[in-house]
């Protein structure tokens, strides 16, 4: 069975404080990109097959595509099926397989994405009949973000980002470009530069305005340490506006950066031929 995890990007990130936990309290809202995505194929293990991959005694794990950094039995879609194992122990072992296409570490939620997949997929080749909440509740022992993508619709998000709601926010009939400079912005480092503040305006509010009364106050509070470490994102922030972009932003904490255009403004060249840059319609999908 096959599966296609896909990013997302942040319409606006304010990070407001620091818990007693380690955790930030945030507010943000993501909007799913389905252009971009990985893809994920979990099939049964009849037998221990050979060749490359990690052998995890009940997951043969393989990948493709971007490299992916780490131990291949640290990755996220062997610990989704590990989460469920202890909970259905009958759940048989697997051949899993992830072909990376969203960059890591670049502001798209690509991991979490393909956690939230495997335990989606999972629960579907097993029938193991969970519910949304149980799927979410799952989610969110494997990331803050990760939650998100079992809705995988717009959603305004506060809290760690794992308490979301479906936004009824729709930019059919615009277009995007995504751009990713391939720059690794280290998450700690960011959050560590933070100055928290109480944000001026209501987000969620304002997501529901027209796009055209979002730039200068629709903030990613890690944009300013961001850009100024890594003065090409702002170059590119910029040149995205120049070229007509209703919006522009950089997502999450980093690298990536997009920009939001109306279809008859949509540039119609590369604007930067040395970085990964995609460009394609937000017409609407079948969430």
């Amino acid at each position: 069975m096959l599966s296609f995890p896909n990013c997302k990007i942040n319409l606006g990130l304010h990070i407001i404080r620091k818990r007693d936990d380690g955790f930030h309290d945030l507010e943000t809202v993501f909007y799913p990109v389905f252009k971009l995505h990985d893809a994920l194929e979990i099939l049964p293990q009849a037998n221990t097959p050979t060749g490359k991959g990690n052998n995890n005694g009940s997951v043969h794990f393989t990948t493709t595509g971007l490299p992916v950094d780490g131990a291949s039995a640290n990755n996220i879609c062997i610990k989704a099926y590990q989460l469920l194992k202890k909970d259905f122990p009958d759940l048989p072992a697997i051949k899993m397989h992830l072909h990376k296409a969203i960059p890591i570490g670049a502001g798209l939620g690509g991991g979490s994405a393909d956690g939230a997949f495997a335990l989606k997929l999972l629960n579907e080749k097993f029938h193991l009949g969970l519910t949304r909440q149980q799927l979410k509740d799952y989610a969110l022992l494997l990331g803050s973000d990760c939650p998100f993508f079992i809705i995988n619709k717009p959603c305004f998000a506060w809290g760690r980002g794992e308490m979301i709601a479906e936004l009824a926010l729709d930019l059919n009939g615009y277009s995007m470009v995504l751009i990713n400079p391939g720059i690794h912005v280290n998450t700690g480092w960011a959050f560590s530069q933070l100055t928290h503040q109480t944000p001026e305006y209501n987000l969620k509010d304002l997501m529901l305005q027209p796009i055209e009364s979002w730039p200068g106050l629709a903030k990613n509070d890690f944009e300013p340490m961001v850009l100024n470490a890594h003065p090409v994102i702002g170059i590119i922030k910029k040149t995205l506006y120049e070229n007509g972009a209703a919006y522009a932003a950089m997502s999450g904490s980093g690298s990536s950066v997009y920009g939001i255009f109306a279809a008859n403004k949509m540039p119609q060249t590369i604007l930067f031929p040395e970085f990964m840059e995609l460009h394609f319609s937000l017409d609407s999908k079948s969430y």
